[in-house]
């Protein structure tokens, strides 16, 4: 019990020494690099919790979780739902939500999600790539919009496409000049914003070559959206990721606020990008603060509260809608749904949207994901203690690495569940992915394949935050 009380009172504790030390970042960087040699310790692995969470607790930028990780004792599922604290929660029902299980059954449902788009087509990627796949996805865009244009109807669809901008104008032949044309024929029809980190500027800009540009930060969002119907995944739009490279993809059908909500955040990202033109030059929104010739600090400030807005914006509107969605609260019957006009399912499964923009000092996905991993016992699926099916997973587009969390972009979804069928996929999802995966042991670095070159040892110190 007094390791309980300890364990309660200390983000308390760091949340009062916050309002003793406010804007002081060079004090959170120090603790952040004592809680990862803290967290490589093995003896004190147990303790780590309250080290994980210091750092971000003592970012202002960040709210606040109102129910600290070791308070997290509800029953099932309903001991998450402290997640809609940070970030807007979005009630759905389970059979809006399917799992993909193969690059060419996400190329497939992308090809054909885009030929029956009517409102719009919202992508965002680190890079498009330039083979005959990619091309394929092009000319489906180009034919949807060509029907666009012959509806008696003015031209209802829009096309808004979200893309690094370093890794998207790589060599001759790019993701720029594979969009071109949509640009070029449908101005009006067709958007595409350009991410520039705000980190690569002046000297180091005309330094760093082509390709080692691309460690300082990277758009990394990986969202498809199609009219009402969302996929999140970890992929890009290359042909590696349709044809053998294996990823993640979760397929959210019917769902208009979910899309809502991730329209509205590639619009706003793309607001604060560099806009490409049907002359292959790029601009600024007007108004807006430039990315690297621009004032550094008045570029993230700007982008955080355009971000930001449509965060808090998205949060309020769901608190309004459907504040009381778990099932420990009042939820309102099927019956009671229909009488209302609302015919849709009682919703099983909460989807929360998790971001991280660290340049932009937005780092509610760290947040959420040290907290559920103090509380897991396995690090993509989480089964809770006595349960063979998993209730929660993580999906989206950040990795566990330093560059993930710092430097780039990066956009995840938290579904949790109730329900048993959605649960089975989860499962059936982590077994298949361990089916084609082997076993780490000390063994594996002892093959001749793995055996790291002096230089490699020496340079690693010096680079392994770009990574």
């Amino acid at each position: 019990m007094a390791a309980a009380a300890a364990a309660a009172a200390g983000p308390v504790f760091w949340r009062r020494l916050l309002g003793l030390l406010p804007g002081r970042p060079g004090l959170a960087a120090l603790l952040g690099r004592l809680s990862d040699r803290l967290g490589r310790n093995p003896d004190r692995r147990r303790r780590r919790s309250p080290w994980l969470l210091l750092a971000p607790l003592l970012s202002p930028a960040v709210p606040a979780v109102t129910s600290p990780p070791c308070c997290l004792c509800a029953e099932g599922v309903h001991r998450f739902q402290w997640i809609r604290n940070l970030v807007p929660e979005f009630g759905v029902s389970s059979s809006h939500v399917r799992v993909l299980s193969s690059p060419a059954e996400f190329f497939e449902l992308m090809k054909g999600q885009i030929k029956v788009a009517k409102r719009r087509v919202v992508m965002a990627s680190l890079y498009l790539g330039i083979g005959p796949l990619e091309q394929e996805l092009v000319d489906c865009l180009e034919s949807t919009l060509e029907k666009s244009l012959q509806a008696k109807f003015p031209p209802g669809l829009r096309v808004s496409i979200l893309l690094d901008f370093t890794r998207g104008s790589r060599g001759r032949k790019n993701s720029r000049t594979m969009l071109l044309p949509l640009l070029q024929r449908f101005p009006e029809q067709v958007r595409v914003s350009l991410f520039h980190t705000p980190n690569l500027r002046g000297l180091l800009r005309l330094l760093i070559p082509e390709r080692f540009n691309e460690t300082i930060g990277l758009q990394h969002i990986k969202v498809y959206l199609f009219d009402n119907n969302v996929i999140l995944s970890g992929a890009n739009l290359s042909d590696s990721y349709f044809t053998n490279r294996q990823d993640r993809y979760v397929f959210l059908q019917d769902c208009p606020e979910i899309a809502d909500f991730f329209t509205e955040l590639v619009d706003a990202v793309g607001d604060v990008s560099l806009q490409l033109q049907g002359d292959d030059s790029v601009q600024m929104v007007e108004g807006m603060v430039h990315p690297y010739k621009g004032d550094r600090a008045a570029y993230c400030k700007a982008a955080n509260k355009r971000v930001m807005d449509v965060i808090n914006s998205a949060r309020t509107r769901q608190q309004m809608l459907h504040a009381q969605t778990f099932h420990s609260d009042s939820l309102l019957t099927q019956e009671d749904a229909a009488a209302a006009g609302d015919r849709r399912p009682a919703p099983d499964t909460w989807i929360y949207p998790l971001i991280q923009m660290k340049p932009f000092e937005i780092q509610i996905d760290e947040i959420v994901t040290e907290t559920l991993l103090t509380e897991a016992e396995r690090g993509l699926w989480l089964y809770l203690a006595g349960s063979s099916l998993p209730c929660l997973t993580l999906i989206g587009s950040p990795n566990f690495g330093y560059r993930s969390v710092h430097r780039d972009l990066e956009a995840q979804i938290a579904i949790v569940t109730e329900s048993r069928a959605l649960q089975q996929q989860f499962h059936q999802e982590q077994e298949q992915l361990y089916r084609r995966a082997g076993v780490v042991s000390s063994a594996t670095f002892e093959q001749p394949s793995r055996q790291v070159k002096l230089w490699v040892k020496m340079v690693t110190p010096l680079i392994k935050n770009f990574f």
